[in-house]
């Protein structure tokens, strides 16, 4: 079954490497993303309560993005990822960090909350 695209923009006041550090090593996404990871090469095992969801890392930018596709959907052939990207404002100079993944239709707007309560965790953690 198709997914459906979503982006979430969620602003953030810390410096671009901050946010990058929280978004792309084990320790910062384990303060706001999951429990825990483990990083083997580009796979990435993220542990929540006992479950596990395993991605790999497609692509990343220092201090711009980065980019994960979920094991499950690169066997299933689907071309599903989610992307956590920073945005800075070039006028004001304010940062927002913008979501991009893929949820089935009935299930966007819960992953949408799931997603922004994960950003507050963020913003709790850097103190943005």
């Amino acid at each position: 079954m198709e997914k459906e695209k979503f982006q979430i923009e969620f602003p953030i006041n810390s410096s671009k490497g901050v946010l990058y550090n929280c978004m792309s090593t084990p320790s910062g996404l384990a303060e706001w993303f999951c429990d825990d990871v483990n990083i083997k090469k580009d796979v990435h095992t993220f542990l929540w309560d006992g479950s596990e969801e395993v991605a790999r890392l497609v692509s990343k930018k220092k201090d711009e993005f980065v980019k994960f596709k979920w094991i499950e959907d690169e066997e299933n052939g689907d071309s599903n990822f989610f992307e956590l990207r920073i945005k800075v404002d070039e006028m004001t100079g304010e940062r927002a960090v913008i979501i991009t993944d893929f949820a089935e239709e009935d299930e966007v707007e819960d992953a949408k909350e799931l997603w922004i309560a994960q950003l507050e965790n963020l913003r709790r953690v850097i103190g943005g």
